[in-house]
């Protein structure tokens, strides 16, 4: 999949995958697998941004431990929030 991303999208996928706390390297990073190359340009500023925020936030808010500012509130946090990486996973 990494072929058809652009250089920038290779940087977000590598931060999504190796964010240094093994739940959220899980989470974020099969979502960026499954979803990154089909993200908007407006899309792609939101995942950025939170990428920036701490592991353990945007993890709690990923499932749901907590909530996330508004300001972090949008349509990728939202998928990322229904993302089943269970299905995802090898078996």
């Amino acid at each position: 999949m990494s072929e058809e991303l652009s250089d920038e999208k290779k940087r977000l996928l590598y931060r999504a995958k190796y964010r240094g706390f093994k739940e959220a390297d899980i989470v974020v990073g099969k979502f960026a697998e499954k979803h990154l190359a089909g993200l908007s340009e407006e899309e792609t500023e939101e995942f950025r941004l939170l990428l920036e925020v701490p592991d353990q936030e945007l993890y709690g808010w990923i499932i749901g431990r907590a909530e996330a500012p508004d300001n972090y509130k949008g349509p990728v946090l939202e998928k990322m929030q229904a993302f089943d990486v269970a299905a995802e996973m090898p078996r």
